[in-house]
């Protein structure tokens, strides 16, 4: 790691969000894992590292939000206690492609490290884009030292499978993994409330005992996942009695006890 730069800031905890596999709603979970830390009263910042299609402005309702720069520093856009930085700000339309190699995507994430004024956060919540090439690498590089990693994977082997490599990638870099969390575990009716298995099930979890980590939880799809994420609000920011919100409240319990937060 002879790379590493020194955070902008005095971070107390970073968390990777990775999954080998894209479309498995990486961003859902590092979003709803960040609001549930700061309902928990944590000070929490969300680095969106996914340079070619970052979301996370979308997801916090952030769309068409610009970053400000002062004393040489980028500021993060705070929402809803949430400190975030994402390729997102310095777009002019969400839709305009990032056409960049991967020096310079380093160069950028290396930016949203050292020159953002993140203040004091007890925990930093990164979402990496999927697969463990130029961003997941350069992330691990930069930062140093990781505290932890958060694998996100559907219920399906062929998803699991390309998972299984973000957990090598962690133990070849040395990263902790904190666990598994498995995403469209069934369907939720909005009806009855009955939970429908559409994929295979317990594909997360057959993973977490194969790789010999953690399994954090379950979260189904739940209507109320697509309405919040569209509308730019996190899941956890509503209803608590709904079974998806215990869901993200017992995997962050499992992250907050394996970092001792």
């Amino acid at each position: 790691m002879s790379d590493a730069v020194t955070v902008n800031g005095k971070i107390g905890k970073t968390i990777l969000v990775m999954s080998g596999k894209g479309g498995v709603g990486k961003s859902t979970v590092a979003v709803n894992i960040a609001a549930a830390l700061a309902h928990a009263g944590k000070k929490v910042g969300i680095l969106d590292a996914d340079i070619h299609g970052p979301s996370i402005p979308t997801m916090l309702g952030l769309e068409g939000a610009k970053t400000t720069g002062r004393d040489g520093m980028m500021h993060p856009i705070e929402r809803n206690g949430i400190a975030v930085m994402s390729m997102g700000f310095f777009l002019d339309d969400l839709k305009d492609p990032v056409i960049w190699r991967g020096p310079m995507k380093m160069n950028v994430i290396k930016q949203f490290i050292t020159e953002v004024a993140w203040g004091e956060l007890d925990v930093l919540v990164v979402d990496l884009p999927p697969g463990t090439g130029d961003e997941p690498l350069s992330v691990c590089q930069l930062i140093g030292k990781v505290d932890g990693a958060v694998i996100v994977t559907t219920p399906q082997r062929v998803a699991a499978v390309d998972v299984m490599k973000s957990v090598s990638f962690c133990h070849e870099l040395s990263v902790p993994v904190v666990g598994v969390v498995e995403n469209m575990s069934g369907f939720v009716c909005p009806k009855c409330g009955e939970t429908t298995d559409i994929f295979m099930t317990d594909g997360g979890r057959r993973l977490a005992s194969e790789m010999r980590i953690p399994f954090l939880g379950a979260v189904p799809i739940d209507p109320l996942i697509v309405r919040s994420g569209d509308g730019g609000y996190p899941m956890t920011d509503i209803d608590q009695h709904n079974e998806t919100h215990r869901r993200f409240a017992d995997i962050v319990k499992g992250i907050e006890h394996f970092l001792t937060l």
